[in-house]
């Protein structure tokens, strides 16, 4: 058995480190540019965490080699790069049979696709699941249990990726039919967690984040039925659990973007700061063109949304959220 994973960056090194002894060959592509001198000499990375992989974890910026003879090939590429690796898989021979996961959490501009839509426009004939869950990459480093969801439109496809990444005592998997569920919810909850970070800055306590969290647990589902999701999906670990977890931990980019925010910091300084992908600042314009398309309320998004891209100030972001028009409490 062979597993390729596209993207050495800190999930895609982590999940290398994680499933190696699940398999006879192990890969780590990257495109060249982005592969670290001591990551492909020495099997060790320092930024943003310090990871060391085993001798046999093979490291290479060619993706034709990479992908040869892989039974399963783990994408977790940034969510913008995600249709150019499926054009490359494409160009170097990928087999239909050959079973694709995506694992980065985002929606793509201008398109308002999800991962899975952006690889069926490429790759059509692809086999295709979803790896999703609250998996905070350093604490899967320390050896803390977690577990994460596989969804797929074909339960035997789900079923044995779920064999084959499920780790013992470690990184525990379930399956889930519903895709676009699986897919929406760990999307749209890194929005949620940069307001998390945002408040959990500015010192609003306790019952102001029970309150975030269920108002921002309501809009991801507003959003994603309209889309086809089983509202179910939403509470579970691909949604709900997600949710918790980025949205209570400094652990999370999106969190750290947040409480940056919250600071005064804007965005540009942020990102430069940050040294990595936050996929919760490019989802936060595509679920607000989401919603207005759907023509559906996303209040808590949309101020994340002001937050990022405007000059508006923190208290006045407070303050605009808590005195909008009296309405009922909706129900799912």
């Amino acid at each position: 058995m062979k597993l390729t994973i596209l993207g050495a960056g800190c999930w895609g090194a982590t999940l290398a480190w994680l499933l190696t002894d699940n398999f006879e060959q192990i890969c780590l592509w990257s495109r060249e540019q982005d592969l670290q001198e001591d990551l492909v000499k020495n099997k060790h990375c320092s930024k943003p965490l310090e990871i060391q992989l085993k001798d046999k974890v093979e490291v290479t910026s060619d993706m034709k080699s990479a992908i040869d003879k892989a039974d399963i090939i783990l994408s977790v590429v940034a969510t913008a790069g995600t249709r150019s690796v499926c054009e490359q898989l494409k160009a170097s021979g990928i087999k239909s049979e050959q079973i694709l996961v995506n694992a980065s959490k985002g929606i793509e501009l201008p398109s308002l696709m999800t991962m899975s839509d952006v690889i069926k426009d490429v790759l059509p004939e692809q086999k295709l699941a979803i790896l999703s869950g609250p998996t905070l990459a350093k604490e899967v480093l320390m050896g803390c249990p977690t577990a994460a969801c596989v969804a797929s439109d074909n339960i035997e496809v789900a079923e044995f990726v779920q064999k084959h990444l499920n780790v013992k005592n470690k990184f525990r998997l379930y399956t889930n039919t519903d895709v676009t569920g699986v897919e929406l919810g760990g999307s749209l909850k890194n929005v949620i967690a940069i307001a998390a970070g945002f408040a959990a800055q500015m010192n609003l306590g306790d019952n102001a984040n029970g309150a975030l969290l269920t108002r921002g647990m309501a809009e991801i589902v507003r959003i994603s039925v309209r889309l086809g999701a089983n509202p179910s999906t939403l509470y579970g670990l691909s949604g709900m659990g997600d949710l918790i977890a980025t949205c209570s931990s400094p652990l999370s980019r999106n969190h750290t973007v947040g409480a940056m925010l919250a600071k005064g910091k804007k965005i540009d300084d942020i990102l430069k700061e940050l040294g990595s992908v936050a996929e919760g600042v490019q989802t936060s314009k595509a679920l607000c063109e989401l919603a207005k398309k759907l023509n559906v309320e996303v209040p808590l998004s949309e101020a994340i949304y002001e937050a990022l891209y405007t000059d508006i100030t923190p208290i006045e972001v407070m303050q605009k959220l808590m005195n909008r028009k009296l309405k009922e409490e909706e129900k799912y």
